[in-house]
C-alpha cells in the first residue's frame, strides 16, 4: 500500500510538473532564445541574496526545531535540525498539500532516537505559527490595506479570501484539537459514523482506536503551550522572518532586471498573497497555480515583456532551488541521521513523554 502511495505521488509530481511547464512555454516556442537572452540580461548580484533568502528560508525552520527541543530538554546539533527540514522541505514538495513533510521529519527524527510525541508536538507548533504568519497577512491586508487588495488583486480576489478561508480553517481546526479535545472527538467520532453509516468509509476499530491515541499528543501540545507562552511568542515571530525571507527572492529577482518603481512592500506582499492563496491547494509546491497567479498579479510591476523571465527565475528560486537542495540533503541525511549522530542519540535514550 505504501509502495503504491509512493508511486502516486510521483506519477502525480510529474504530470503536475509536465502541466506547468506546458502552460510556461506554451506559444513560446519562436521566442525562447529571446527568452533566454532576458534572462541573460540580469545582474547576478542580486541573485545572490536570493539564493541566500532560500537558505535561511529553510535554516529558520531548523532554528526553531532547534530551539523547541531545546526548551523540552534535548540538545540536539543544529546541523542535525537543518538536515530535518530539509527532509520536511524536500517531502512538501513533492507531495499534494505538502502532507508528507511532517510524517517524514517524524521518521528520521525517530532514527535519531526523539520520542515520536514529542516530535509530532513540535511540529504541530511549527505548523501552527506557519500557518498563522499567512493568516496575519491576510487580515493586515484586508483590514489595514484594503487599497493594496483593490488594486493589485480585483480578478482573483475569490483565490485570495479562499486562501485565506482554508487556512483559518485549518488553524481553527488545530487549535480545537490541541485545546478543546472533547469537543474535537465528538466532531471527528460523529463525522466518522456519519461516513460509515453512508457507505463512504468502512468501519474499523483499529482506526478508532488510533484517532483517541492520538488525542494524547494533544493534550501535551495544549500543556506545552500553556506552560511555555513567551517561547510560543518567539516561534511566531522567528517564523515572521523566516517566511518573509522567502517572499523577498521575488524582489531581489525584480531588482536584478533593473526594474524600479515598484516599492519593496508591494512586491513581497504579492508573494504573500500567492503563498496564501495556494498554500492549502492540492498541489505539491502550489506548481500550476503559482505559476498562473504570478502572470496575473505580477504583471504590473514586471511589465508584459520582463513578466515571464521574472516568474520563471522567481518560481526557480524560490520553489525548485528548494527542492533540490533539499534533496540532496535529504539523501545525505538517510545516510546521516542515525548513523553519525549516535552521541545525540544517547542524551534522549530512556526519555518519555
Amino acid at each position: 500500500m505504501k509502495n503504491k502511495k509512493n508511486i502516486f505521488n510521483i506519477v502525480f509530481l510529474v504530470l503536475v510538473f509536465g502541466l506547468t511547464m506546458y502552460y510556461v512555454f506554451h506559444g513560446e516556442d519562436g521566442d525562447l532564445s529571446t527568452l533566454w537572452e532576458k534572462i541573460q540580461m540580469v545582474d547576478v548580484r542580486w541573485l545572490i541574496p536570493a539564493v541566500a533568502a532560500v537558505i535561511f528560508f529553510i535554516y529558520g525552520e531548523s532554528h526553531i526545531i532547534h530551539y523547541l527541543l531545546r526548551t523540552i530538554g534535548f540538545k540536539t546539533k543544529r546541523f542535525t535540525c537543518f538536515l530535518y527540514s530539509c527532509i520536511g522541505f524536500f517531502f512538501s514538495c513533492i507531495t499534494p498539500s505538502a502532507s508528507g513533510g511532517q510524517p517524514a521529519q517524524i521518521l528520521y527524527m525517530r532514527k535519531n532516537k526523539l520520542p515520536v510525541p514529542v516530535t509530532t508536538v513540535i511540529l504541530m507548533i511549527v505548523t501552527i505559527t506557519y500557518k498563522m504568519v499567512l493568516v496575519a497577512v491576510g487580515l493586515w491586508l484586508i483590514i489595514f490595506d484594503h487599497t493594496f487588495v483593490d488594486r493589485y488583486l480585483g480578478g482573483m480576489l475569490w483565490i485570495f479570501y479562499l486562501g485565506i478561508a482554508l487556512n483559518v480553517f485549518c488553524v481553527t481546526a488545530m487549535l480545537i484539537l490541541v485545546f478543546h479535545q472533547r469537543l474535537a472527538t465528538w466532531i471527528v467520532m460523529t463525522s466518522m459514523r456519519l461516513l460509515e453509516k453512508i457507505h463512504i468509509m468502512k468501519h474499523k476499530q483499529e482506526r478508532t482506536e488510533k484517532f483517541l491515541c492520538s488525542m494524547g499528543t494533544y493534550a501535551e501540545t495544549a500543556k506545552y503551550l500553556e506552560s511555555h507562552i513567551p517561547v510560543i511568542v518567539k516561534v511566531f515571530i522567528i517564523t515572521i522572518f523566516q517566511r518573509f525571507s522567502l517572499f523577498f527572492v521575488t524582489y531581489f529577482v525584480y531588482r536584478s532586471f533593473g526594474l524600479t518603481g515598484t516599492s519593496v512592500y508591494v512586491v513581497i506582499m504579492l508573494q504573500a498573497v500567492i503563498s496564501l492563496s495556494v498554500d492549502m491547494l492540492p498541489l505539491p509546491g502550489g506548481m500550476g497555480i503559482s505559476e498562473a497567479l504570478f502572470n496575473i498579479i505580477y504583471l504590473p510591476v514586471f511589465g508584459s515583456a520582463l513578466l515571464l523571465p521574472g516568474m520563471i527565475l522567481s518560481r526557480s528560486l524560490s520553489f525548485y532551488t528548494e527542492m533540490f537542495l533539499s534533496a540532496a540533503l535529504t539523501v545525505f541525511a538517510h545516510f546521516y541521521i542515525g548513523r553519525f549522530t549516535k552521541e545525540e542519540a544517547k542524551c534522549t535514550e530512556g526519555w518519555e513523554i
